[in-house]
Parts: C-alpha cells; structure tokens; sequence
C-alpha cells in the first residue's frame, strides 16, 4: 500500500496516465502594473497626438479640390462631377489615420517594459487627439492652400478646398491602433506578455 502524497507534491501517476499538479504548483497571473506605467504613458499620449500634425499637412496636400461655381451671396455650389471629391478626401483621412494607428501600434508593442492594458489605453486617448488635431489643422491648412480669389466674380469657377464631412472619421487611427496592438497581444500568447523577459 503506497503512502499518500504529501501537499505540493505530484500524484503518481497510472500506466496510462498523465501525472496531476495542483493548482499549487501554478505559476500566479501577473497583476496589471498601472502606477509604473502611469507617467509613460501621459507622455506617449501627448507624443502621439502630436502626430496630428504632419498628417493634417499630408492630407491637405493629397486631398483633391471642389470645383464649384461662386453665386452671387457669395457661397459655391458644387460642380456635379467635381462632388464625388469630396469622398476623396474622406477616404484618404480614414486610409491615413488607420494607417498611422497600425504604424504606432507597431512601435507602442516594441517597447517590452510597458505592454499592457495602461500603454494601449494611452495610445488609444493620443490616436483619438492626433485624428482631431489632424482633422482641424487639415481643414485650416486645405483652406490656406486654395483660397477665394478677392477678385472672383459671380459665375466664375472657383477650386474649394477639401473637407471632411464627418467626424466619425476620428476613430480611424485609434481603431487602427487597437486592431493592431491587439493582433500583437493575441500572438504573444503570455500571461505578461513578456514583460518579464525585458
């Protein structure tokens, strides 16, 4: 008659059988580490949305003009051809954006030391400033690239400057960074995905 197993140790196991491990012997699940990853991730925030800006000034330079016709008050009535451009420019904002939140994405996961919950929650608060920040100074810059001419008269053919016409358009680099930064954790396959291991 065998002695019974002493706590912690492993059941001997049968001919056809695997040998049982407690949950004892398990390693524990590492905690989300929150007050470390804190100040990091204010300043990845504010770097991200920084971002804003050059892809506003890229979207005003890729983005087409409106051809329109200048009425007499003083507003432009759109060419019927010349409207489709304004899905142009939707288009190239949302192709844009998701493209830069996949890219940072890309860069959030290099940084080994501060993976987690906290780094993508920052990313995702920064991607959603840099999409505004890029709407708003895209709009300005567009608008600076193709003014009314002063000396524009009734009937005359004006070239309008891009807009964007929704602002649903804004979650495009943040989903772009959550798809992309979520692709990368659902590889890794670690519990701390791989923190420690930094």
């Amino acid at each position: 008659m065998t002695e019974p197993a002493g706590h912690g140790a492993a059941v001997p196991a049968g001919p056809h059988e695997e040998p049982f491990e407690g949950p004892w012997l398990l390693e524990p699940v590492p905690k989300v580490v929150v007050k470390a990853d804190l100040l990091p991730a204010v300043s990845t925030a504010s770097l991200i949305a920084l971002l804003g800006i050059p892809l506003g000034w890229l979207w005003s330079l890729l983005a087409p003009a409106q051809a329109g016709v200048l009425l007499a008050d003083g507003t432009l009535a759109s060419m019927p051809l010349a409207s489709y451009h304004a899905f142009d420019a939707l288009a190239l904002f949302l192709l844009l954006g998701f493209t830069a939140g996949v890219l940072v994405a890309a860069v959030l996961w290099m940084s080994r030391r501060r993976r987690g919950p906290v780094l993508l929650l920052a990313g995702v608060v920064g991607a959603a400033l840099s999409g505004w920040l890029a709407m708003t100074l895209g709009a300005s810059f567009a608008a600076a690239a193709h003014p009314v001419p002063p000396t524009a008269a009734p009937g005359d053919l004006i070239q309008e400057a891009p807009a964007i016409g929704t602002a649903w358009a804004l979650l495009a680099q943040p989903f772009g960074l959550t798809l992309g930064y979520g692709l990368c954790a659902s590889w890794n396959g670690l519990d701390d995905l791989g923190r420690r291991g930094a």
